[in-house]
């Protein structure tokens, strides 16, 4: 229980800097037809979750508690992009190039498939 109060307000956190970060960014830029707040969101997420999960892989950095409150609760909150990512970044690191392609391409298709049909059901009527 101890482990899913940890997650939960890391996400509740990453979800309230997502909101307001987001928000910055789409009101900075000149554009409003573009989503950059989601854009800058996403690739800040990438960049903290490759930043963060290196300091806890090679240094050690940070304790179990730690790693779940940052990685998995506040980045998962903020972006599970930046999840995504890592994990495709670590089947490369691990030699998975074939495997990592597959990922991504599975993320994206399905992805874009799984919007389109659900939108598609919500206008059934």
């Amino acid at each position: 229980m101890r482990q899913i109060i940890i997650i939960g307000l890391g996400g509740a956190t990453g979800a309230i800097l997502r909101y307001l970060v987001s928000g910055c960014i789409q009101r900075l830029s000149d554009t409003p037809l573009f989503p950059y707040g989601t854009l800058g969101v996403n690739v800040l997420g990438c960049l903290a979750i490759g930043l963060l999960g290196g300091w806890a892989d090679n240094a050690e950095m940070f304790s179990p508690s730690a790693r779940l409150f940052l990685l998995i609760g506040l980045l998962g909150g903020f972006t599970t992009f930046s999840t995504f990512g890592y994990e495709a970044m670590a089947l490369l690191r691990d030699k998975a190039a074939f495997a990592a392609m597959m990922y991504v391409g599975l993320h994206l298709l399905l992805g874009f498939a799984a919007v389109a049909v659900g939108y598609g059901l919500s206008t059934l009527r």
